[in-house]
């Protein structure tokens, strides 16, 4: 019997050390390790619209929320405001963004057109099945005059895609540079950090334009559907230097009812234009209103006249 109860003996003990080795190994996961998962799992998740990347021509950037976005600038266009030649990131970005829902997707974008180009794309993205939900100004005396025509649909992704390129191909836009942009250090003419901090946000420098996005801190859905603050319902506030530290700012506040006339005023005691006031969806929940604003003046003292507005409304803080 004693062989026996030894051979037990040494095979609990074997059992007992690889439990062990196996809770060390798990327990010694580093964090470059954990960050490599995740990047693999980022480039799955990528992988799975490249449907859509093919059918609209261009590569897409992943975003909180399992959103796929689509920057497309219109740097074919030269416009200016009061002096100002606008650059694209400032408020010529057209962009669409996707998210899956079940079997299907919805997408929603904003299409920065000129006036002839209105028309003939209204028709393909009707052709196609995709709805429009805005078509209106966001600026005040630019030269020439921009509308921008916004889309909120739902269908397969890659069929959408296919429709919303169909109908890009009939305005001046460039075609797609997927090619990587080195990173650089750009000096804004402002004093960023200061700007950052007043906002109370951090912004990313794009195209030498300062964008900083404030989410609400509500859920916003849509047709039932969760929409994440990267498919266009954050605030945006972008700067772009003017010049001896001044800048010019424009974008849009993302308001309930409630909120807009406090904002209205809360604006224009700091000098900030108000140029539009609209809705650029059709069935949200909450009722949403999108104000946009211009100005050109000291970037600090814009930045405090902005935050200020950004007090009277539900924002992230």
């Amino acid at each position: 019997m004693e062989p026996d109860r030894s051979r037990c003996q040494f095979v609990t003990a074997v059992t007992a050390a690889t439990k062990a080795i196996a809770i060390a190994a798990l327990l010694a996961v580093s964090p470059s390790t954990s960050a490599q998962t995740q990047k693999t799992a980022d480039l799955e998740t990528s992988s799975a619209w490249k449907p859509v990347e093919d059918a609209l021509g261009r590569s897409g950037q992943m975003q909180p929320g399992d959103v796929i976005k689509f920057s497309m600038p219109r740097k074919d266009l030269h416009i200016s405001l009061k002096g100002v030649e606008i650059k694209a990131p400032l408020a010529l970005g057209s962009w669409l963004a996707f998210k899956k829902n079940g079997n299907e997707a919805m997408v929603m974008g904003d299409l920065v057109l000129t006036e002839d180009e209105v028309e003939p794309v209204m028709m393909k993205l009707q052709e196609g099945g995709i709805h429009e939900s805005a078509i209106h100004n966001h600026l005040l005396g630019e030269v020439p005059h921009v509308m921008y025509m916004h889309v909120a649909s739902h269908g397969d992704a890659t069929q959408m895609a296919k429709a919303l390129h169909a109908a890009i191909a009939l305005t001046k836009a460039q075609a797609a540079d997927n090619s990587p942009t080195p990173a650089a250090v750009v000096d804004l003419g402002f004093d960023q950090k200061q700007v950052e901090q007043i906002l109370g946000h951090a912004g990313k420098v794009n195209g030498g334009v300062l964008q900083v996005s404030i989410p609400r801190s509500e859920a916003i859905t849509d047709s039932g559907m969760t929409v994440p603050p990267s498919m266009g319902v954050a605030t945006a506030l972008n700067f772009q230097s003017t010049g001896a530290g001044k800048a010019a700012v424009t974008g849009d506040f993302v308001l309930l009812a409630s909120e807009v006339n406090p904002v209205i005023k809360t604006l224009r005691e700091s000098g900030i234009e108000v140029t539009a006031l609209h809705s650029h969806m059709l069935s949200e929940e909450p009722r949403l209103f999108f104000m946009h604003f211009w100005a050109n003046d000291d970037a600090v003292k814009l930045a405090k006249g902005l935050r200020a507005a950004l007090d009277k409304t539900n924002s992230a803080k």
